[in-house]
Formats: structure tokens, sequence, C-alpha cells
């Protein structure tokens, strides 16, 4: 059952739906008047049921599509029971366009229960008998925080009376040229790790975005959340907590993500001379 792909994809799909089941009961029954604490209840009752799953299955991978999946549900919903308008729509449509290419993406990389993300695996190697704990904190919850920050703005979008002006349509386009950005960069890699596999290409990728970032894929997800924080701030006023999870998200990129994954490239013959001539993020020249 774990090697095959189509019995994985159903189990998946199965454990989202009743994620998403799990998180819409609990916001709905919390005896709770505030909205961002019932809906942060209901987003950690939908990870831990996650978890959960991740547990029974030996996979951490389980939660992957988290990270995508959670905010096209969340703003769903707020939107099915919200008035709608042209504003909305927009917002709606950036958020949806990023977790659908995401999503696709993942899906992509996710043959069967038999794979897991390389990042867990050295987590569990390093980390031994607190690898449960590891794995609850760093692999599930901390993830769910960001994103729930990262979403927040475009939840109060949905319930409030947003003004539709140049600037917010600006932030969201640059969200949009952010999913794209993203999905070119994870297009181009996957070429160059079939080509690699086929004995056609070798080292380092030095083409596409990536020959002159390190991390272009990490720069659009970046820009996706900064767009969908200032496109809120422009159309609701400032509130600070509408920055708060692009922050965050910058953050997670820049502190953890970033350096793990340099630090293993790092053990490749040539990565000096290549993070020598690369930048990490932006896609360009070095001089």
């Amino acid at each position: 059952m774990k090697k095959n792909r189509t019995i994985s994809f159903i189990i998946i799909t199965i454990i989202y739906i009743l994620a998403a089941i799990c998180g819409i009961v609990t916001y709905r029954f919390l005896p709770i008047s505030g909205m961002w604490l019932r809906l942060l209840i209901a987003d950690i009752a939908a990870t831990i049921l996650t978890f959960i799953f991740s547990v029974i299955f030996k996979n951490a991978s389980v939660y992957d599509p988290y990270w995508s999946v959670q905010p096209i549900v969340i703003l769903a919903a707020f939107a099915a029971v919200n008035t709608i308008s042209p504003v909305k729509i927009l917002f709606l449509i950036a958020v949806c366009l990023w977790g659908i290419r995401l999503t696709a993406n993942w899906t992509y990389t996710f043959h069967s229960f038999e794979y897991q993300d390389w990042r867990y695996v050295m987590l569990r190697e390093k980390t031994g008998w607190l690898y449960p704990f590891v794995n609850f904190t760093g692999i599930h919850m901390v993830p769910t925080l960001v994103v729930y920050g990262c979403t927040i703005p475009a939840v109060y979008v949905m319930i409030q009376n947003p003004k539709l002006n140049l600037l917010t349509c600006v932030f969201l386009l640059q969200s949009v040229c952010a999913m794209l950005l993203q999905g070119s960069a994870d297009i181009q890699m996957h070429r160059f790790r079939k080509a690699k596999s086929q004995g056609k290409a070798s080292g380092f990728i030095r083409t596409g975005l990536w020959k002159y970032s390190r991390h272009p894929n990490y720069l659009g997800e970046i820009l996706m959340w900064w767009g969908i924080g200032l496109a809120a701030v422009f159309s609701l006023g400032f509130k600070w907590y509408f920055l708060a999870g692009a922050i965050a998200n910058t953050l997670l990129f820049l502190i953890v993500s970033i350096p793990m994954a340099d630090k293993r490239q790092s053990a490749k013959e040539g990565f000096a001379e290549y993070k020598k001539n690369t930048r990490m993020l932006l896609p360009i020249r070095k001089r």
C-alpha cells in the first residue's frame, strides 16, 4: 500500500477532508467570540489531526500539502458566508492560484508514502528520541502558525469592507507574479533533476532563474505573502498583524530553510564556487 501512488493520494485526500471538517466544526462550535482566536484554535486542531496521521503512517510529509491547502480552505469558507466584492474576489484568486500551483508541485514530487522530505529524515536522524517533539513543533505546528499569520490579512479582507485601489491591485499583482516566479523556478529545477538522472547534466543548476539565485523558489514564497499583507494594508488600513505573517515567513526561510538547504549542498563538490557566484535570493548577476 505504501508503495502505491494512487492509494497514497486517496489516503492523503481523505486525511485533508477530515482535517478541513475538523477545523470547520471546531471553529463553528467554539464558545469564543474573537474570530482570530477561534480560527487559530481551529487551525491547530486540524494540524493535530494531520500530525496524528503522519505518526500513523510514519511519514511527516503527510503534512506537506497543509501549507498550500489551508489558506484556500479558510478563505473559501469565509467568502462563502460573507458578502462578496471585486476586491475580495481578487484576493481569493491570488491565494487560490498560489495554493493550487504549490499543491500541484507537491503532487508531482510525492510519489507514495515511501517518499519523505529529506529535511524530515535528517531531523529524525539528528534528534533521535526527541524527534516526536521536533516533528510536532518544528515540522507541523511552526509552519501552521506562520501560514496562519500569512492568511489572516486576507481573512480580514473577507469579513470587512475593503477598498479597491491602485496599490491594492499592485500588491495583488505582485503576489501573482511571485507565484509565477516560484512556479517557473520549480519547473526549471524539475527539468534539471530529470536531466541529471539521465546523465545529461551534472553539478549545480546554472540555467534560468537559478543561474544567479540559489533559492528563487523561496524568493517567490516570500514575495507572495508580502504582496497579500501589503494589499490588505492598502485595502483596510495599517494593522501590525497584517504584516506579521509575512515577516515570520521571511524569517523562517532566512533562518531555517535556506541555511538548512545550503548546508546540505555544501557537502557537494564545487559548492563554495557556486555560492560565490550566485546570490542567495535575488536572481541578479553578482559583480
